[in-house]
C-alpha cells in the first residue's frame, strides 16, 4: 500500500463520520481560534501603544520637579517646585551635542469663549521649541514667535477639538477667543492626533507662551514649571544624555554629593520596556488558558483515535491479511490524527481572525494578524495530530492479524 492510498484511506474513514470528526476537531478549532484572538489583540494593542508613544515625542526625557526629603519624610514626585525655564535654557545650550531641543510646560484649565459659543479646555503654556520636541505639525497658519514668549502676548495655537467646538462654521485664524476674561489671538491650527491609550483627547488643548500662563494666567511672578521636555538627537544618547542632564540639574540647584536629586526623570525608553514587559505578559498568560483548549483538543482526537481502533479492528485484520504493513497501518492513523487537527487548525485560524477583527471592530481596537502567528498555530495544530495520534496509531499496528479477524 502507497502513500497516496493510505491518505485516501484515512480521509475516507473520516469522511464516513463525518459529525463524529467535527466534534473531535472541536477542541483544536476553539483552542486556535484563541489563541490567534489573543495575540492580534495583543499586537495590535502593543503597536498602538508604541505609537501613541511615538507620537508623545521623539527620544524624549521628560523632567519634573522632584523628590526632596524634609524631616525625614520622603515627597514624591512634584512634591516641590524646583525647575525653571533657566534649567531648560541652560541643558540646551550647555549640551548641544546631545540635545535637540527644550520645551518647558506649564498647565492650566479654563472656560474658553467665542461669541455665543464656550467650551473648557486645557491650556498648554510651552517653548517656541514645543513643535519640534512633540513632533506635532502646525496644520494651519504657525506657532508663536520667540518674540511673543519673551512679552509674554496674549497669542496662542489651538488643536483640532477646540476648533471643532468654538468655530463650527469657520476658521479660527486671526479670531480673538477670551480666556478668563481676557482677549487673546489665534494665530494658528495644530494638526490633529486624536485620543491616546488612555482615551484622552491630544487634541482639546490650547498652547499658548508659557510666559503668558505664568503672568497672565497664574498672575505668578515665579519662573517655576510643571515639566521639562527634552528631546535627544538619537535614542542611542539616552543614557548619557540623562546622565548629563542629572549632573547640570544637580549643579545648577546646588546640591551636594550626599544630597537626593529635587527633580525626576522619565524617558520613552522606560516606559515603553514597561508597556511592552506588560502587554507580553498578558500575551502570554491569556495564550497559556488558551493552550489548555488545544490540550484538551489533543486529549479528545487521541480517545477518539483509541475509540476507532476498537470499531476498525476487524478493517485493521483484513488489511494485514492482504498485505498491509505495520508501518502502513501506523501512518493510516497518524494521517487521520493530523488531517483532523489540521481541518480544525484551519477553521480554528479563520475563526480567530474573524473574531478578533469583530472585537476591533466593536472596541474601535487596532488588530495585527502576522503571518507567523498563522504559520505558527498551523504547525501547532499538525504537531497535536503527530503527538495525541501517535500512541493510537502504533496501537493499531501492533495489533495480531488472527485476533483481529476473530474480533466480534
Amino acid at each position: 500500500m502507497n502513500f497516496f492510498v493510505t491518505i485516501k484511506v484515512a480521509l475516507r474513514a473520516i469522511a464516513r463520520n463525518k459529525t463524529r470528526s467535527l466534534l473531535t476537531a472541536l477542541g483544536i478549532i476553539v483552542g486556535i481560534a484563541a489563541v490567534i484572538a489573543v495575540v492580534s489583540i495583543g499586537q495590535g494593542a502593543t503597536t498602538m501603544m508604541m505609537n501613541e508613544i511615538s507620537g508623545i515625542g521623539n527620544n524624549l526625557i521628560m523632567v519634573f520637579p522632584g523628590s526632596r526629603t524634609q524631616g525625614g519624610v520622603h515627597a514624591g514626585s512634584g512634591a516641590s517646585q524646583t525647575l525653571t525655564a533657566e534649567d531648560g535654557e541652560a541643558i540646551a545650550r550647555d549640551l548641544p551635542h546631545l540635545i535637540n531641543a527644550v520645551s518647558p510646560m506649564v498647565r492650566t484649565g479654563s472656560q474658553i469663549i467665542y461669541q455665543q459659543n464656550n467650551w473648557f479646555t486645557q491650556i498648554q503654556g510651552v517653548s517656541t521649541d514645543y513643535p519640534n520636541v512633540r513632533g506635532w505639525d502646525v496644520a494651519e497658519g504657525g506657532f508663536f514667535t520667540a518674540a511673543d514668549q519673551r512679552a509674554g502676548a496674549r497669542v496662542c495655537v489651538v488643536g483640532q477639538s477646540v476648533v471643532d467646538n468654538l468655530f463650527p462654521d469657520g476658521s479660527p485664524m486671526g479670531q480673538s477667543i477670551r480666556i478668563r476674561n481676557m482677549p487673546f489671538r489665534v494665530l494658528g491650527v495644530m494638526a490633529r492626533k486624536g485620543s491616546n491609550s488612555m482615551g484622552q483627547d491630544q487634541d482639546d488643548v490650547i498652547m499658548t507662551p508659557y510666559t503668558t500662563v505664568k503672568r497672565v494666567l497664574q498672575n505668578s511672578i515665579f519662573n517655576n514649571v510643571q515639566m521639562l521636555f527634552v528631546s535627544l538627537h538619537t535614542l542611542e544618547d539616552m543614557e548619557v544624555a540623562k546622565a548629563e542632564v542629572s549632573s547640570l540639574l544637580r549643579q545648577r540647584h546646588k546640591l551636594m554629593p550626599h544630597m537626593d536629586d529635587d527633580f525626576n526623570m522619565i524617558d520613552m525608553t522606560e516606559i515603553t520596556n514597561t508597556i511592552g514587559s506588560v502587554t507580553r505578559l498578558m500575551t502570554i498568560l491569556l495564550t497559556t488558558v488558551a493552550s489548555i483548549s488545544l490540550l484538551v483538543g489533543g486529549i479528545g482526537i487521541m480517545n477518539i483515535m483509541l475509540v476507532s481502533v476498537t470499531e476498525r479492528t476487524r478493517e485493521i485484520g483484513l488489511r494485514m491479511a492482504i498485505g498491509a504493513t505495520p508501518g502502513n497501518i501506523m501512518m493510516q492513523f497518524i494521517i487521520e490524527a493530523v488531517a483532523l487537527s489540521t481541518v480544525g487548525g484551519i477553521l480554528g485560524v479563520s475563526l480567530g481572525i474573524y473574531g478578533a477583527n469583530t472585537v476591533g471592530r466593536l472596541q474601535q481596537w487596532p488588530i495585527l494578524v502576522t503571518e507567523s502567528s498563522v504559520l505558527v498555530a498551523f504547525a501547532f495544530s499538525a504537531a497535536i495530530g503527530v503527538f495525541f495520534g501517535f500512541y493510537p496509531a502504533l496501537r493499531a499496528s501492533r495489533l495480531n492479524p488472527i485476533d483481529c479477524l476473530r474480533y466480534e
